[in-house]
């Protein structure tokens, strides 16, 4: 028996909901929704006694994927590993396809993100990268070729 229906989003825990929305949206995905969630449901669900987080919702044009970024409010985030390499266990990236990498790595750039690394291409179909997002996120931009 299957029970998984269909993927419905990634969720980031972040500091600055405000810059780590801002970024997301920058690479163009839309932000489909906000909002704050206290309570019951949010302290059974985390396991957070007194949680309450500001929320967003954003959704890729492309295919309807969707990211939640989540900031808490009450306790008070605890800090992660912003400088964590690909190798350390965890989740370490976000993924999206790009119509032109070149041109959305210098977007980000413009804003103060750096690649992790640099630009590789893979058996001339993919051309990838990684990007230090807001407060360490890895964000891998990859472009189809040909």
């Amino acid at each position: 028996m299957t029970h998984v229906k269909r993927f419905d989003h990634v969720g980031i825990t972040v500091a600055d909901l405000d810059e780590a929305t801002a970024f997301f949206v920058g690479l163009g995905l839309e932000v489909e929704g906000t909002g704050s969630v206290e309570g019951e449901f949010v302290e059974t669900v985390c396991g957070i006694p007194g949680a309450h987080c500001e929320i967003a919702m954003l959704r890729s044009p492309g295919d309807g994927a969707r990211l939640e970024l989540s900031s808490f409010v009450k306790p008070d985030h605890v800090p992660g590993s912003p400088a964590a390499m690909a190798n350390e266990l965890g989740m370490r990236n976000v993924s999206f396809e790009v119509g032109d990498l070149q041109a959305a790595v210098d977007a980000v750039a413009a804003n103060g993100y750096r690649l992790v690394g640099g630009i590789g291409e893979y058996e001339n179909s993919v051309r990838m990268a990684y990007v230090r997002g807001p407060e360490g996120i890895i964000v891998s931009l990859f472009e189809q070729l040909g």
